[in-house]
């Protein structure tokens, strides 16, 4: 969860956001003071008591970290402990949200060209 906080610190913004689900049944509280514990300041907070999204998601189990693109489609996958913001992670991040932004500018370039 550290390394989540640097890399939404260090990259959050309107093209990218990372978004920690908990899915601990024990409330609000809870999360909060494990991320006081470990030291999460940047992440807002997000609960999933019931379970749904990780059925929904086929998360096997925690952590499990999900890469996903504007459209809703997944990127990457990653079950387990990751350095998310470690130099190789952060540049799988910055190339994806790159890639994101110039395919929506192509988008939007030809859609402007149709308009005309």
């Amino acid at each position: 969860m550290p390394t989540l906080d640097r890399l939404e610190s260090r990259l959050g913004g309107k093209d990218f956001q990372v978004i920690g689900l908990s899915i601990d049944r024990k409330g609000i509280e809870s999360v909060k003071d494990f991320y006081r514990e470990v030291g999460v300041e940047k992440l807002a907070i997000f609960l999933d008591p019931s379970g749904r999204g990780t059925r929904d998601l086929a998360i096997p189990g925690v952590p499990t970290t999900l890469l996903i693109d504007r459209e809703g489609r997944e990127v990457a996958r990653k079950l387990g402990e990751a350095e998310w913001d470690s130099p190789e992670l952060v540049s799988l991040v910055e190339k994806t949200i790159h890639s994101q932004s110039a395919s929506n500018a192509n988008t939007t370039s030809k859609n402007e060209v149709r308009d005309r």
